[in-house]
């Protein structure tokens, strides 16, 4: 039994639509591997995110002194 041949819509280039394939079905095995999600992230520690919940803290009260404030 032979599987059904698709062409790539990224290269053009023809392959067998395998059941076990990952990725896209009209993608070739090449075009449709994952990309690399990396995209700088790393763990903060205590001290790091107690400064960041210090700063957003510090946004949302500039946010809500904006919005709500009286004009006089």
């Amino acid at each position: 039994m032979s599987f059904p041949i698709k062409v790539c819509v990224v290269c053009s280039e023809e392959f067998e639509l395998k059941p076990d394939k990952p990725g896209f079905v009209n993608r070739c095995p090449a075009c449709s591997e994952p990309e690399p999600t990396d995209h700088g992230k790393r763990q903060l520690d205590a001290d790091e995110r107690k400064a960041q919940s210090g700063l957003d803290e510090a946004r949302r009260g500039a946010i809500r002194d904006l919005l709500y404030r009286k004009d006089s």
